[in-house]
């Protein structure tokens, strides 16, 4: 067993922490190793605590918890850190997006062409990107030899960012790469005979392969669009559109299938107002990105906080009742969802998904595993710079990542109309946040089409940044 170092920042997110520590318990070669955590939130973080120690001492697993709400502290002597934190949280976001549709900019201005998603915040969140070089720069200093894994937004321009400006040992996750299988599963495909790969950037990745028991599965996806196509699309949740009508129509462009949230980083045709996303996206929500789909989130998102909160105060008032009783009680007043992400919990042959911990797992004790990674492109990505961090599939050991060839190679269309694109506003974003010049974002703005005038775009950017 090798005992590691691991630190959480942001650990006050309490299910992704219990996520990763349920899957600590599940990797028997990482027992007796130190977790770290850290947040700012001392209540949250003092309550993600209680239920960590808890949940390993009932897993019979060996690991050392410590917490702490100093940055450095929890980075010090670490071999890898695992970076989920949203400086600033919800309620920042939400500030800024009022204070965009105030000045007629419907859900903000970090909402622009390909990048939709509602907590992806690329041109106002100046603090989150400060907080990623500090991160790294913090590393360099007291852990230079230790990996960075870093899960929070936005993963594209954090992970570009910090590799040009640090050499420490990084790569970026996301778990949108999932969502091939549930294409498969509409499909009627088992999926241990899917050939798949993914390749874009995060939040922008496309099915560049995708065989079934040896033959071009395709056909068959274009025969369920056929047969499905006088059906109309039900979204379960805000987040249920990787089969979407808006996903469908990309397809048919781009020549590609869009993969997770490139479904919902789209263009403006399908974002225009609420009526044209649920008309795209299902109706009553019209995507995760409407003002009722990110509502819905939040409120979920509230339910499980302060469910976690309310845990760790049962686990004070009834130190007798076990965490997976309380878990499984509680569960029962919440969706389905969270019903089922409490059984996998505790579940020994089932890990969460999330590709942390199987990562250091791979490095640590070599077990070599299948990941799709967010890293510098390096040329795996032909007509993307070597300098622009691409996500795509990769086997991971102990020797480092080491990326797949891109075969068959994306489209033409997916990389000049697409990729590049988004490329370019990745560099429009980092390049008004290195030079602190909110005049960049003016002319950011003044391509956007929902500015009406010059002044209307300086208004917004001066009550934002306060110049």
């Amino acid at each position: 067993m090798a005992k590691t170092n691991i630190s959480i920042i942001g650990a006050g997110s309490a299910v992704f922490s219990l996520r990763l520590v349920s899957d600590l318990c599940k990797t028997v070669g990482l027992h007796g190793s130190k977790v770290t955590l850290m947040d700012i939130d001392e209540s949250r973080l003092n309550s993600v605590h209680t239920l960590a120690s808890r949940f390993t001492s009932e897993m019979n697993t060996e690991l050392i918890f410590e917490k702490t709400t100093d940055l450095r502290e929890a980075i010090k002597g670490s071999d890898f850190v695992i970076n989920t934190a949203l400086i600033g949280g919800h309620a920042f976001l939400d500030r800024m997006r009022s204070i965009g549709e105030r000045h007629g900019y419907f859900r903000g201005i970090d909402s622009q062409e390909f990048n939709m998603v509602s907590d992806y915040y690329t041109l106002t969140n100046w603090n989150q990107l400060s907080h990623f070089l500090k991160v790294a720069q913090t590393m360099e200093e007291l852990c230079p030899d230790a990996w960075l894994l870093q899960a929070a937004n936005p993963v594209f321009e954090g992970t570009t960012l910090i590799r040009r400006n640090s050499r420490i040992k990084m790569v970026g996750f996301c778990h949108g790469h999932y969502d091939v299988f549930d294409v498969s599963e509409h499909l009627g495909l088992e999926k241990e005979h899917i050939d798949w790969q993914v390749a874009g950037v995060n939040h922008g990745i496309w099915m560049n392969r995708f065989r079934y028991k040896g033959e071009d599965a395709y056909p068959l996806l274009d025969r369920y669009i056929r047969e499905s196509g006088q059906i109309q699309f039900k979204p379960k949740t805000p987040f249920n559109i990787q089969m979407s009508p808006a996903s469908m129509e990309m397809y048919g462009f781009y020549g590609n299938m869009p993969i997770g949230d490139t479904v919902r980083n789209s263009g403006w045709k399908y974002h225009y107002n609420q009526e044209t996303l649920e008309k795209w996206y299902g109706s009553p929500w019209g995507s995760p990105d409407s003002e009722p789909g990110w509502n819905w989130y939040k409120e979920q998102l509230g339910q499980i906080t302060s469910a976690t909160m309310g845990l760790a105060q049962a686990m004070t008032h009834f130190p007798q009742v076990s965490l997976a009783t309380l878990i499984s009680e509680g569960a029962k007043v919440f969706s389905g969802d969270v019903a089922l992400e409490a059984s996998r919990l505790y579940n020994p042959s089932e890990m969460s998904g999330e590709q942390h911990i199987p990562f250091i797992d791979a490095i640590v004790n070599d077990n070599k595993a299948r990941f799709v990674v967010n890293v510098l492109n390096d040329g795996t990505i032909e007509g993307i710079e070597k300098d622009v961090a691409v996500e795509v599939p990769a086997t991971v050991d102990s020797s480092g990542i080491h990326k797949e060839e891109i075969s068959p190679k994306l489209p033409d269309r997916v990389i000049e109309w697409y990729l590049k694109p988004r490329v370019l506003r990745m560099e429009w974003a980092l390049e008004a946040f290195m030079k602190r010049d909110p005049n960049l974002i003016v002319e950011i703005l003044l391509k956007d089409p929902r500015t009406r005038s010059l002044e209307q775009a300086e208004a917004v950017v001066r009550e934002i940044f306060g110049n």
